[in-house]
């Protein structure tokens, strides 16, 4: 099955197109009490996750413990929904090859999102994978994606439809990893979307960071969509269960996107 076979048959299946991150921040050393609340977010979220976004700084930041947190999680995940491991790698072949294996050999996660700023030649390590999905770094959720990202060319396109065009010769050269791109809701316009290519979109950025849904209103779009909340799933309204606030962001993009 392909990726995006997966990830359509999942949003079809929950009508929701919510990618849960997760971004552990642990209050204490006291790992088994982290890899007990990462299974409870993820039991809590699972009637209304289109996919699950580990991102792994989190879980390096605790060490080796916090990794295996994160190794020892990835084989309970439910089967039928994506992981996408946010790890936004871009480095020369070499390395690529050892994070390429690291990902999708050792963790066997869906996809990946990796930094394609220093050329098409590192996305090679990544594309020879089948059912596996790639997410390229087009516009980010920070300001300063206007300081590379949105900058115009000479020829007036800008920086981020090289990326786009990355996307196109992946799926022209028949490339049996499937590519996507990274566009946050916080930078996210009419313009942007027009100007990418129809692919696969991870789109951070809803939630705590502040993000408008309407940004991806209307359009012809077909490849499908995931919208990541994170802290506001995870840290925000306390009050609420993890199950009650992925109801209310699922609802939110369903609404948005007309699922």
């Amino acid at each position: 099955m392909k990726f995006t076979e997966k990830l359509s048959a999942r949003i079809a299946a929950t009508r929701s197109a919510l990618c849960v991150g997760l971004d552990p921040r642990p209050q204490s050393d006291n790992m088994n009490e982290l890899a007990d609340w990462l299974r409870r977010v993820v039991e809590e979220t699972a009637p209304y996750a289109a996919a699950y976004k580990p991102n792994i700084a989190y879980f390096e930041a605790m060490g080796l413990p916090g990794l295996k947190v994160l190794e020892e999680l990835l084989p309970d995940m439910p089967k039928d929904i994506p992981v996408i491991l946010d790890a936004k790698r871009g480095d020369i072949g070499e390395t690529q090859k050892y994070y390429a294996q690291a990902y999708f050999d050792r963790m066997d996660v869906d996809a990946v999102t990796l930094n394609p700023f220093m050329g098409y030649d590192i996305l090679a390590p990544f594309l020879d994978r089948p059912g596996k999905g790639v997410y390229l770094l087009a516009v980010t959720t920070n300001p300063g994606s206007a300081d590379v990202e949105q900058q115009v060319l000479a020829n007036g396109r800008r920086v981020y439809q090289l990326v786009g065009d990355m996307v196109e010769r992946a799926k022209a050269e028949n490339a049996a990893t499937e590519v996507g791109m990274v566009v946050g809701l916080t930078n996210a316009n009419g313009q942007i979307l027009a100007e990418l290519p129809d692919a696969p979109l991870l789109i951070p950025g809803l939630g705590a960071q502040g993000g408008d849904l309407s940004a991806l209103t209307g359009g012809t779009r077909t490849a499908p969509p995931t919208i990541n909340v994170s802290r506001g799933i995870l840290y925000k309204e306390p009050e609420l269960s993890f199950a009650q606030k992925a109801e209310k962001y699922a609802a939110q993009i369903r609404a948005a996107l007309n699922l």
